[in-house]
């Protein structure tokens, strides 16, 4: 079983399952996030949905180089979790299960190709505060806390 983050499913409401991947790239104390203007402006973990008969991997470094503009490398997977969401630009609910992906970001190729997205350096201390859903705050805080387990 998958946790959920957010809002519980609506009872009598159709979700479309969404499949995505997501990515923490990690640059010494700080992570690479992208900042969407729209539906409502928020700081997110770069990554978006799988495209069908799309490999999760592929998926990972074609959104992350369309919302970021830099070229990654996959490290491994660090978590899973689900969402009920509205998404507006598809007009359409959505279960999400996102997985999660450490990586680090190699070469900046160019700006991000995906209208509205930025990329923006955020010090990890305050990624974990200002990361747009619960999910992305609670699987990149975990992976922080590993990371300092291990280091040690």
């Amino acid at each position: 079983m998958i946790r959920r983050y957010g809002q519980a499913a609506e009872t009598g409401r159709q979700y479309t399952r969404r499949p995505g991947v997501y990515a923490i790239l990690l640059q010494g104390d700080h992570i690479l996030a992208t900042h969407q203007t729209a539906p409502v402006p928020e700081f997110q973990l770069p990554g978006g949905g799988i495209d069908r008969g799309e490999h999760p991997i592929s998926a990972l470094h074609r959104e992350v180089f369309e919302e970021t503009g830099w070229k990654i490398a996959v490290t491994r997977r660090v978590g899973a979790f689900r969402r009920f969401t509205f998404m507006p630009e598809y007009d359409l609910w959505a279960e999400k299960i996102c997985a999660i992906y450490l990586a680090r970001p190699v070469r900046r190729l160019g700006p991000p190709s995906e209208a509205g997205h930025s990329a923006v350096w955020l010090p990890v201390e305050e990624a974990v505060l200002r990361l747009g859903n619960p999910g992305d705050r609670a699987i990149l805080a975990s992976t922080l806390i590993r990371k300092v387990q291990n280091d040690a």
